[in-house]
């Protein structure tokens, strides 16, 4: 007869079975488990950060320029506008096309994109136009808002023979819009402050019966018909507004104006105030009002256009006008961005030209004409 097993080895023979078919189980399950755990955790949108677009256009891309871009101080920063011979924009160059040369040497492209950026916006308003252009000027504006997205800001201003400075940047179209409405146009453009120099009294063949001072009347002196305006100390002190709002927005001076400009009255001159511009990555835009126009004095407004990258147009209506404000900030949102670190270029020269070059055949590009040592456009 064979021996019978005991109850208490049958028992712990149950147990160790039973053990041993749980721990399969779970070997089997751990490689799955594993595979889940090591995948990588899908961050929470981050509150102002650009996302992906979603396939097949489920849902609308996020606004221009939420997401940060971070240059390193070394990188020149170059906007580039690229024109067909119709004068539309062409969007689609991939950067092999793109050539860049600093002072005739070929660099390296380090960075491109053709994404939107945001704007940073001084309008800068002529407080000096014949009545006609002042008028229409004036009912246009509100047209401005219409080209800007949520993420842009903006400054609006005015110039005559002194700069007036606005409320400062906003984002808030509802209040730009109040800016805007309490925006005086006016042909006798606003006054400095009295000083001894400049007085309103009795006079006698032209000067104060009071006081030596000469008589002056209104806001603007006359010297020998020429215009007193003061454009080029405007243009330079909108670029003092730009010059810290960031090198991950494009910085843009809306210029509207009949292009008068009167070269005793500034204290700044051209060539100062366009190495600001360069200085700090300022582009001109500028809108010629229907006089400036009609009697060919627009080459201000085109020079500084040109040098810096911008582009100028002209209005010879207010409907045209309105047009042309959302032609501005659309094409200064997306403009080609590439950056380089300049390469066997003589680090000791004040100046710096740039000069950018495409592939394909048949279109214009503009882009600014170069920047100064120690102050590659940030």
């Amino acid at each position: 007869m064979r021996p019978m097993k005991s109850p208490r080895k049958t028992s712990l023979l149950a147990v160790a079975a039973l053990v041993i078919a749980c721990a399969a189980i779970l070997r089997s399950q751990s490689p799955a488990q594993d595979a889940q755990s090591n995948k990588p955790d899908t961050p929470a949108p981050v509150p102002g950060a650009q996302q992906p677009t979603p396939p097949d256009g489920q849902t609308p891309a996020p606004a221009p320029g939420q997401g940060r871009i971070v240059f390193s101080v070394n990188q020149v920063v170059v906007p580039v506008t690229v024109k067909d011979s119709s004068g539309r924009l062409v969007a689609d160059l991939t950067k092999d096309e793109f050539r860049i040369f600093e002072d005739n040497v070929e660099q390296r492209v380090a960075y491109f994109s053709n994404e939107a950026f945001p704007l940073s916006m001084v309008v800068l308003i002529d407080n000096d136009l014949k009545i006609k252009d002042a008028e229409e000027v004036a009912a246009s504006l509100r047209a401005i808002l219409a080209g800007m997205s949520t993420v842009d800001e903006a400054d609006v201003t005015r110039f005559d023979q002194f700069f007036h400075e606005g409320k400062g940047f906003t984002k808030n179209q509802d209040v730009l819009l109040t800016q805007i409405k309490r925006t005086a146009i006016d042909t006798e453009p606003s006054v400095a402050p009295p000083s001894p120099a400049m007085n309103n009294g009795p006079t006698i063949n032209g000067h104060s019966a009071t006081s030596d001072a000469p008589q002056v009347t209104g806001g603007m002196m006359q010297l020998k018909g020429q215009s007193t305006k003061a454009l080029d100390d405007a243009v330079y002190s909108a670029a003092q507004l730009l010059k810290d709002r960031g090198r991950d927005r494009r910085k843009i001076i809306f210029l509207i104006s009949d292009g008068a400009n009167g070269i005793r009255t500034n204290t700044h001159s051209y060539k100062e105030t366009v190495k600001e511009l360069l200085r700090y990555g300022v582009s001109v835009y500028s809108v010629a009002v229907s006089s400036a126009y009609f009697e060919r004095r627009f080459s201000r407004l085109v020079d500084y256009a040109h040098d810096t990258g911008g582009d100028v147009y002209f209005a010879a209506k207010r409907a045209t006008m309105e047009e042309l404000y959302s032609r501005v900030t659309e094409q200064a949102r997306n403009q080609y961005t590439l950056a380089y670190t300049p390469q066997d270029t003589n680090a000791a020269s004040d100046y710096h030209s740039i000069e950018i070059r495409i592939k394909r055949e048949g279109l214009t590009v503009d882009a600014r004409q170069g920047y100064y040592t120690g102050s590659a456009p940030r």
